[in-house]
């Protein structure tokens, strides 16, 4: 099943893997460029690729060399991106991430600011090329007009992107990142319209889901979530599993292109339940991309037992720009370079080679 094309209501596909959202860390300047290109247009053999995280503001450009999508060079510079991929015969969506806490005032450009739902700070560190590792700088707790301004912010992207030729986009509601921030109790501690109850904390995905899909159109948002993930100060928290069917089931009604759930497992975090992922799987009236730790076999195994529509696949995309094929043909895979996920340049990223 893996190989066979698939058509949801929004979404019409040459086969059922899914390259899932990576940062690379190769935009300078935070704009993509020819490289970026290359390296999506090398793995275009996916059914559907899902782009690194991409910041709808520059409040958002936490981490060093993401690219952005708020400006026209940035929309240029996709649109390199996405024409390399068209020409391939694939569908790409831009994941719009906007780090929030996580982030470093170094790694902003001028006149940005660490923003989030409170002013708690985030333990830890995070790289920067201008000092090394860094601590989180603390962040300002966003105001009413912050939040709006936000949500207008994914709005012009989502409309920058549908410019730069993209397929869609995808709202990056995990990995502990500005909008599970809102969603997760252990970090959102408002008490106020967007904070305080389950309800509450869903707030900030609803509305911006639903401006996305004023926007541009449901058929061109997708949406993905962890629960259960613990990067960057989330974790488990009581009420987890009775928000998350909440939130989905509200987003089931805006009719969404797709639903992708992250099991981080794999990366060491604790386990989705298999009974959460049925239930948030038949919350969902929609295409559901199942994501985390899959190899060919279980990827066709989770088709077969319906756990999800689609796959996801992430590191084996790093090293393998033909994975599609490798896997057809049950071909060995080339082993991923960890030192060179996030450094500048074509080395361990463009370069691993295709099979003959």
């Amino acid at each position: 099943m893996l190989f066979d094309s698939y058509s949801g209501r929004a979404l019409k596909l040459k086969n059922r893997l899914v390259m899932s959202p990576m940062t690379r860390s190769r935009a300078e300047g935070n704009t993509p460029n020819a490289l970026m290109a290359e390296y999506y247009g090398q793995r275009a053999g996916a059914g559907l690729i899902i782009t690194e995280g991409t910041s709808p503001s520059p409040n958002g450009l936490g981490y060093t060399r993401i690219p952005g999508l708020y400006n026209a060079a940035q929309v240029a510079g996709w649109k390199q991106v996405t024409s390399a991929v068209h020409a391939k015969g694939g569908k790409i969506f831009v994941q719009l991430m906007h780090t929030g806490r996580v982030s470093a005032a170094v790694n902003l450009p001028a006149g940005a600011e660490v923003i989030g739902p409170t002013d708690a700070l985030l333990p830890g560190e995070i790289y920067t090329d201008a000092k090394g590792m860094q601590p989180h700088t603390a962040p300002r707790a966003m105001t009413q007009a912050d939040i709006e301004r936000a949500i207008g912010e994914y709005v012009n992207a989502a409309k920058l992107a549908v410019e730069a030729g993209f397929d869609g986009i995808e709202l990056h509601g995990a990995n502990g990142y500005l909008i599970e921030q809102f969603l997760n109790a252990n970090v959102n501690q408002r008490n106020d319209a967007y904070g305080g109850s389950a309800e509450k904390r869903n707030r900030f995905a609803l509305d911006i889901a639903r401006a996305c899909v004023a926007a541009i159109g449901a058929d061109k948002v997708g949406i993905r979530l962890s629960p259960y993930g613990v990067f960057n100060g989330t974790g488990h928290y009581p009420e987890q599993d009775a928000q998350y069917l909440a939130l989905v089931r509200e987003l089931s009604a805006l009719k969404l292109a797709y639903l992708h759930v992250l099991d981080h497992s794999a990366m060491g975090a604790p386990q989705v339940p298999a009974d959460l992922k049925a239930k948030l799987r038949a919350a969902f009236d929609g295409t559901f991309i199942a994501a985390g730790g899959f190899d060919a076999a279980s990827g066709e195994q989770a088709l077969k037992d319906g756990v999800g529509d689609l796959v996801g696949y992430g590191r084996p995309f790093i090293s393998n720009p033909d994975l599609v094929a490798r896997y057809q043909r049950g071909a060995a895979l080339n082993a991923p370079d960890a030192n060179t996920f996030y450094t500048p340049g074509a080395k361990g990223y463009t370069d691993y080679p295709a099979l003959a």
